[in-house]
């Protein structure tokens, strides 16, 4: 099969790899879509990257188009979306179901081989089928949506409470809509891009600011009477909205940090003290899982996005391009801001 190879930094060719077979418990999928993550970004243009050559690849889509021994969840023709992580089963944190912190897990498109390719062979866990009325588009999305989610669970939300997502990125966007339809009193969304504000509004946020503005925090205190916000999900893991988070949070409120920094970050003493006057709780989320394995969050992206609760927007894609072209769509992000939204790679 043809596959998109990383060979070293910024080396990335469509080549021969070999066409995977499904043993007992495993299936095999025809790789529709892909998107490229933020994790794959440095790997590919940096060294971050465990080995070489590589497939990438764990935000995908497909169709099932063969299945091995003992295989009962899925049928050949099904359509699925790929559950990226492999977890052991067996240590402590996965038989309490915190599969996200496994101590011996493997992940697909990381770890292992992974869906830059036409096929990808899966443990029959890690295919999550949904309705043909959901497009293999948002099959892709399946992944960051799960993520969004996983960040309600981190802090047992419940509704009735403003809400604040900082960052409007693909998970942001996500992690807004999941807000709602928990039920959420309003859910206020910040960025810096205003085409990403609207895109949020389009997607159901009550009320967007661009943190660009001088006056933004002034009107969300007005909005909120000065409560500021029951629940706060950061999701661009970048300074400013890290410590935006210790400002905009209310009392006693739980905030939960999504996004992963990567760089050092420094706190002024008076900046954490907010923490400790308004009692807030704070915790981080990882990944997208629970039990049993994958996770309602699995479930339940494949249930909302059917029936349209869970809302997709051709905005949501930057850019469709063929995974021939794999290498010239990681080019893109080597211009900070180009790249608005997400890149899904194709199979012809």
């Amino acid at each position: 099969m043809k596959a998109a190879v990383l060979h070293g930094r910024e080396d990335l060719r469509y080549d021969d790899w070999p066409t995977p077979e499904p043993q007992a418990g495993e299936v095999l999928v025809r790789v529709r879509m892909v998107g490229i993550c933020g994790s794959d970004v440095p790997r590919v243009l940096g060294d971050a990257a465990h080995y070489y050559p590589i497939v990438l690849g764990h935000e995908f889509s497909g169709e099932v188009v063969e299945v091995g021994a003992d295989v009962k969840k899925v049928k050949k023709g099904d359509r699925v979306a790929g559950v990226p992580l492999i977890p052991c089963h067996k240590c402590v944190d996965c038989l309490r179901g915190n599969f996200s912190q496994c101590k011996h897990y493997t992940f697909v498109g990381s770890r292992i081989a992974g869906a830059f390719a036409e096929y990808v062979v899966l443990p029959e866990e890690n295919v999550v089928p949904f309705d043909p009325s959901v497009s293999f588009e948002q099959g892709a999305l399946f992944e960051p949506s799960t993520v969004g989610l996983h960040a309600l669970e981190c802090v047992q939300f419940r509704g009735g409470e403003d809400t604040a997502v900082l960052g409007g990125g693909t998970i942001g966007l996500f992690t807004a809509q999941w807000a709602k339809i928990y039920g959420a009193k309003r859910v206020f969304v910040f960025d810096i891009d205003d085409d990403r504000l609207e895109l949020a509004k389009k997607l159901g946020a009550d009320h967007v600011f661009n943190t660009r503005e001088p006056d933004f925090k002034e009107k969300v205190m007005e909005a909120t009477a000065g409560r500021g916000f029951g629940y706060l999900f950061e999701t661009a893991g970048v300074d400013a909205t890290m410590k935006l988070a210790f400002e905009l949070a209310g009392n006693k409120s739980k905030v939960c940090f999504v996004g992963t920094p990567t760089k050092d970050l420094t706190f002024t003493p008076k900046l954490w003290e907010l923490m400790n006057r308004k009692e807030f709780i704070l915790t981080g989320s990882w990944m997208s899982y629970s039990a049993p394995f994958p996770g309602k969050e699995w479930e339940l992206t494949a249930h909302f996005f059917s029936t349209g609760q869970l809302k997709y927007d051709e905005a949501l894609i930057f850019k469709k391009m063929p995974l021939s072209q794999a290498q010239a769509a990681f080019d893109l992000y080597k211009t900070p801001g180009t790249v608005k939204g997400k890149i899904l790679l194709v199979n012809e």
